[in-house]
């Protein structure tokens, strides 16, 4: 018998079904993105009342209070502006960072709480898929509550006065702003071990920033020390900025509150995708 034996060939590259059928993870973002990105957003859409429709109601009732008590007796950019105009803007702001914090940090607890997490790490999903639905996700959340309380507000501010001057930059703060929360609560969450944990980003920083921030006030009305400590809140320049695009009026300029924003989307966004990437307290 011959030591040569037949040997199969072997299928060109050209000629093999699997390298020639179109590769979809040839995109930056492919269908692993858009099936989370569509959980996220089903997930919150899913309890729309909870997620959507209480906040909305929340943020009425602080207009209606603040309005009613406040309206004759505060007067901001030198009168320029009715307060309860200049109220709306902010409450809107302030409803659009805390939904899209929490629709992102509830998402990535409950998934580790319930162990559930290892279906997302599983599949052939990249960081940046992972990355970009959670806070994609956060965006729209935040986005449709803003818009809810928007429309709510309408019937008790004249219509004009909540027709954006500068739209252009109402939509550059508001996605800025639900994407700077969005990628917050993706840190919050993965870092959390548990519901307790989660909780002192709330209660001890995102609260505290958000009220602190200039949503019920204008800065220039604080002392001179308080004006100061304002501008090391990055939340103040999200919400100034918003308000810049309502009025054509600030208490910096939207410029430099811009520049802030876009310096914490990068920064946050290159802390979430290193925890991603490392699989920190994700894969215990």
């Amino acid at each position: 018998m011959s030591d040569i034996q037949a040997v199969t060939p072997i299928a060109s590259p050209a000629s093999s079904p699997l390298i020639t059928a179109t590769d979809e993870r040839t995109a930056i973002l492919g269908p692993g993105f858009k099936a989370l990105f569509y959980k996220e957003c089903l997930r919150f859409w899913k309890v729309a009342f909870q997620t959507v429709v209480a906040p909305v109601v929340t943020t009425l009732l602080y207009l209606l209070i603040f309005s009613h008590v406040l309206n004759e007796h505060v007067k901001v950019y030198d009168g320029k502006v009715a307060y309860t105009a200049f109220l709306v803007p902010g409450l809107i702001m302030m409803s659009v960072l805390q939904n899209s914090f929490a629709n992102s940090s509830s998402s990535m607890i409950q998934s580790k709480m319930m162990r559930s997490l290892i279906f997302v790490l599983l599949p052939p999903i990249t960081s940046l898929e992972i990355f970009c639905a959670y806070v994609f996700g956060a965006m729209v959340r935040g986005l449709c509550v803003g818009l809810g309380v928007w429309l709510v507000t309408l019937p008790f501010v004249p219509f004009n006065a909540l027709l954006p001057d500068r739209p252009l930059w109402v939509i550059a703060f508001a996605m800025g702003g639900s994407a700077i929360m969005g990628i917050l609560g993706l840190i919050a969450g993965i870092w959390s071990e548990k519901f307790d944990h989660l909780a002192v980003f709330q209660n001890f920083i995102i609260m505290p920033l958000t009220f602190l921030s200039g949503v019920f006030y204008s800065i220039h009305s604080l002392p001179a020390f308080w004006q100061t400590i304002s501008h090391f809140n990055p939340f103040f320049y999200m919400i100034d900025g918003f308000r810049h695009g309502f009025f054509g009026v600030s208490d910096v300029s939207p410029w430099v509150s811009l520049g802030v924003v876009a310096t914490f989307v990068a920064l946050l966004a290159g802390v979430a995708m290193k925890m991603l990437a490392s699989g920190y307290k994700l894969r215990q």
